[in-house]
């Protein structure tokens, strides 16, 4: 199987927190909306996000904790910006803007639901991190 695209769906009881922080915070863009159901868009023809309201009582909805998503960004100009952006609403950090030794400089910070977003740019990882990368 070679899939073109992963796109996870999240779900959740409330829409509207991912609405108003995936568009204001991340530049998302909505490309489906009907209500119980939304597709956001990162960039032109960028990756994509959804989150659904449950559609039967048994379906069980995020719990918040233990998901991150990677956020790789075009260049460390642009990893800046983001965090202080970041900063500048308010939002959490739970990892400072940092060069990290496995080769990449970045933060972490939470939407609202919990999951973490880890924004990175790609550096050169040291050399105790070299070994490791196919």
């Amino acid at each position: 199987m070679l899939p073109k695209t992963i796109s996870p769906t999240i779900v959740v009881e409330d829409l509207a927190p991912a609405r108003t922080f995936y568009t204001t915070h991340l530049d998302g863009r909505l490309i489906f909306d009907c209500g119980w159901y939304i597709g956001l868009q990162f960039g032109q023809g960028g990756p994509t996000l959804h989150f659904m309201q449950p559609k039967s009582p048994d379906q069980p909805v995020y719990g918040g904790g233990g998901l991150t998503y990677n956020l790789l960004l075009a260049d460390a100009a642009a990893v800046e910006r983001a965090h202080e952006r970041v900063a500048a609403a308010g939002l959490p950090l739970v990892m400072p803007l940092e060069d990290h030794p496995w080769g990449d400089r970045g933060f972490c910070t939470l939407d609202p639901y919990g999951v973490a977003l880890y924004v990175y740019v790609e550096i050169e990882p040291s050399e105790e991190f070299r070994q490791y990368f196919l």
